[in-house]
C-alpha cells in the first residue's frame, strides 16, 4: 500500500495534471514539486546527519567564535550588539535561553590569551576556522560540489566571515536601532494608522535580520556561483522556518514540566541539542531550496548520482581536456569545473570525478583560483594517455590475472589496437589545431 501511495503521490506531483486548473493549477504544481524534492532529501536522512555533525561541531567551537567575534567587536566598542542578538538567538528556550546566555558569555569574558598560551590559542583559532570549513563542506554537499576550497582561499576567506560577519549583524542592529530613535519615525509610530505597521514591522526584525544572514550564507559560503535570486529565495523560506519554529519551540518549553522532572539538570542540555539540530536543518532545508531554484531539473531525480556509460566518459575526458586547452590557449580566458559544467550541460557532479582522476594523472592541475590548466606541455599530452585514464585505470579493488577466454582476451586486443590506431600518437596540441574557433564555448574573461 505504501509503494501504491507513493507512486500515485509522484505521479500526481510530476504529471500535468494539475496545469488543467489555469494558473492556480500550475503555481499548486509548481509549490508541490518543490515541497516534494525537499521532504525526500529530509527523509533520505543526509540532511539530518549533517545537521547533527554541525551540532557537535557547534559544541567545539560556539565559545571560540564567540570569543573571536568579540574580540574584533570589542575594538569597536560595539560589542553589546551582539551580546543581545545571542540572547534573541536563544529566546525559544525561555528562562533556559537566558541561563545559557549568562554561561556563554561568562566563558567568553574567562577566554585571555595569556592564559590560553600559544598552543591553546591556536586550538580556539582552529576549531574557529573548522566550524566554517564545516558549514562550507555541507553546503557544498547540497550544491553538488566535489571540490572544496583551496587551502589560501579558506584561510582567507573565512577570517573575513569571522572578521565582518559580527560587525555587519551589529551595524544592522545599530541602523535598525537609530532609525526608530528618530523624531520622525516616532511621530509615525504614534499615528493611529500607521503606528501598527511600525509596530509589526519592528517585531519581523528578528525574521529579517535571519533572512539576511541565510541569504549571504547560501550566496557566500558554496564554493561555486549561486545566484542572488536562488538565495533570496532559500533565505526567505529559510527565514520563516526559523521563526515558525521558534514559536512553536518557545511553546513546547513554556509546557516541559514533564521534561524538567525526568531529565532534571540534564534537561537545559537537551533543549539546548534540539534547538542547535533544529537550525541548523532549517539552514540545510534552505540552501537545499536555494540550490532547486536555481537548478530545477534536479527537482525530480534528487541526489540521484549519475551513472555515465563508458562512452560518454571517454568523450567527457577528451571534452573536459578539449575545453581546458582551449582556454589556455587564450590569453584573456579562464575555466574553472563549474563553467565546464555550464559549457557542457553535464551536472559538475559527473565531471567532478573525471577530472580528479585527470589531475591525478599529471594531465589537468587546478590553481588557487579554482581554474583549470592542463598538467603539462599539451604536444606532450597524448590522446591516448586521456582515454586511458577512463577506459583503463581507475578499477576499484585488486583484480591479477584475471581468467579470460583466450577470444575475449583476442578481441580486447583488437579493440585496443583499432583506438591506437585511430589517435595514431595525435596529441592534445593536435586537436586543438584541428579546433574549429566556432567551436569554442565562451569562458569567463580572466
Amino acid at each position: 500500500m505504501i509503494g501504491t501511495l507513493v507512486s500515485y503521490v509522484d505521479r500526481i506531483v510530476w504529471s500535468d495534471a494539475l496545469t488543467r486548473y489555469g494558473l492556480p493549477g500550475r503555481i499548486a504544481g509548481t509549490i508541490l514539486r518543490y515541497l516534494y524534492a525537499l521532504l525526500r532529501d529530509i527523509f533520505s536522512e543526509q540532511l539530518t546527519l549533517r545537521s547533527m555533525s554541525l551540532v557537535y561541531t557547534t559544541l567545539l567551537s560556539i565559545v571560540p567564535l564567540i570569543a573571536f567575534s568579540f574580540s574584533v567587536l570589542k575594538g569597536l566598542g560595539v560589542h553589546k550588539g551582539l551580546e543581545d542578538r545571542l540572547f534573541t538567538i536563544l529566546e525559544p528556550l525561555g528562562d533556559k535561553g537566558v541561563e545559557i546566555g549568562d554561561k556563554l558569555m561568562m566563558l567568553v569574558n574567562n577566554v585571555n590569551g595569556s592564559v590560553l598560551g600559544g598552543i591553546g590559542l591556536a586550538f580556539f583559532i582552529y576549531t574557529a576556522i573548522s566550524m566554517v570549513q564545516k558549514v562550507e563542506e555541507s553546503f557544498n554537499y547540497v550544491w553538488y560540489v566535489t571540490k572544496a576550497r583551496s587551502f589560501a582561499r579558506r584561510l582567507t576567506e573565512y577570517m573575513l566571515v569571522l572578521l565582518i560577519g559580527p560587525v555587519l549583524i551589529v551595524v544592522a542592529l545599530g541602523m535598525i536601532t537609530t532609525l526608530q530613535n528618530e523624531s520622525i519615525v516616532q511621530a509615525l509610530i504614534e499615528n493611529d494608522f500607521l503606528g501598527p505597521i511600525f509596530v509589526v514591522s519592528s517585531k519581523l526584525t528578528p525574521f529579517l535580520l535571519v533572512t539576511g544572514v541565510f541569504t549571504f550564507l547560501y550566496v557566500y559560503m558554496p564554493n561555486t556561483q549561486v545566484r542572488l535570486r536562488a538565495a533570496l529565495a532559500g533565505g526567505l523560506a529559510g527565514g520563516f522556518l526559523w521563526a515558525t519554529a521558534s514559536i512553536i519551540f518557545a511553546v513546547v518549553i513554556a509546557n516541559s514540566a514533564r521534561i524538567q522532572a525526568i531529565y532534571a539538570s540534564f534537561a537545559i542540555a537537551i533543549t539546548t541539542l534540539i534547538w542547535l539540530y533544529l537550525n541548523w536543518l532549517i539552514l540545510l532545508i534552505g540552501a537545499q531550496l536555494a540550490f532547486y531554484v536555481q537548478n530545477p531539473a534536479y527537482l525530480r531525480i534528487g541526489r540521484r548520482e549519475p551513472r555515465l556509460s563508458n562512452s560518454m566518459r571517454e568523450r567527457l575526458a577528451l571534452n573536459t581536456m578539449l575545453k581546458v586547452g582551449s582556454a589556455f590557449r587564450s590569453t584573456d580566458t579562464t575555466i574553472t569545473l563549474a563553467e565546464l559544467s555550464g559549457n557542457l550541460h553535464i551536472p559538475s557532479i559527473a565531471i567532478g570525478p573525471i577530472v580528479e582522476a585527470l589531475e591525478t594523472n599529471g594531465l589537468l592541475t587546478t590553481n588557487e583560483h579554482e581554474q583549470l590548466t592542463p598538467g603539462r606541455e599539451m604536444s606532450r599530452i597524448l590522446l591516448t594517455d586521456i582515454l586511458k585514464v577512463v577506459r583503463i585505470e581507475g578499477e576499484t579493488g585488486s583484480f591479477q590475472d584475471p581468467k579470460w577466454s583466450a577470444l575475449i582476451k583476442k578481441l580486447g586486443d583488437e579493440v585496443d589496437a583499432a583506438v591506437e590506431s585511430t589517435l595514431a600518437g595525435r596529441s592534445l596540441s593536435d586537436l586543438l589545431d584541428e579546433l574549429d574557433p566556432a567551436e569554442v564555448s565562451p569562458t569567463t574573461s580572466a
